[in-house]
């Protein structure tokens, strides 16, 4: 793999540059906008971007010798040739980022949470610095909306009023939808808002109640 350089970053022609995830303004020294193509470093970053499935944000790349002083960056620091990549933390699980990119090749490693980056390099293969705590889970669980819930209990099928109960139950929710893509329609009910808070609340608690019993229902069948 070859390494080329250019004076500034807008230099690079458009056919020269084949890692679509990522830019050479990305890429270039902070600094000066001074750029070197490490062909390895950046076939095994895009690797990374394709094997993890979502936005790398680079925070530090190729450092020209003079930023990287400027910066207190090591005297041999991998980011002088392009081999090196800060990638911040902020939509990665930093467990799941560090097994990924060993895998995808990279040897170095430096950990920097409070800063909330991790720093990646081609090697030799070391890694400093404290590392990221365990997040308890990478991502939220998904959550069925409550009217999927309800819709899937046994008595509201056999009783056919899955369509009500589910109404009632999520009567706030539909009702704060509706009333919010329809403000202009429901300008002349404004002398009535009062009374149709306590309709919805009404059906509400009606959904509620339906919902219990229904529970209480399916958990007697599973007795049974």
């Amino acid at each position: 793999m070859s390494t080329r350089f250019y004076e500034h970053w807008r230099d690079v022609p458009d056919d020269a540059w084949r890692w679509s995830n990522f830019s050479p303004a990305e890429i270039a020294c902070r600094g000066t906008g001074k750029l070197r193509v490490n062909e390895a470093a950046l076939d095994k970053l895009q690797a990374l971007r394709d094997r993890l499935g979502k936005p790398l944000i680079v925070r530090s790349a190729y450092r020209s010798p003079e930023h990287n002083r400027a910066v207190g960056g090591a005297k041999r620091s991998k980011h002088m040739v392009g081999a090196a990549f800060d990638i911040a933390m902020a939509n990665h699980d930093p467990v799941a980022f560090e097994a990924s990119a060993r895998e995808v090749g990279f040897l170095g490693f430096g950990f920097y949470p409070r800063s909330g980056f991790m720093h990646v390099d081609l090697g030799p293969q070391r890694e400093w610095g404290e590392k990221f705590p365990v997040r308890a889970t990478a991502f939220v669980e998904e959550v069925a909306p409550a009217r999927e819930v309800l819709a899937e209990s046994r008595t509201m099928k056999g009783g056919g009023a899955a369509g009500v109960a589910t109404l009632g139950a999520a009567g706030v929710e539909v009702a704060q939808d509706v009333l919010a893509e329809t403000q202009g329609a429901i300008l002349p009910l404004v002398p009535y808002l009062d009374t149709l808070r306590w309709v919805f609340i009404a059906v509400a608690l009606g959904g509620i109640a339906v919902t219990i019993y229904a529970r209480l229902d399916d958990w007697k069948r599973g007795q049974r």
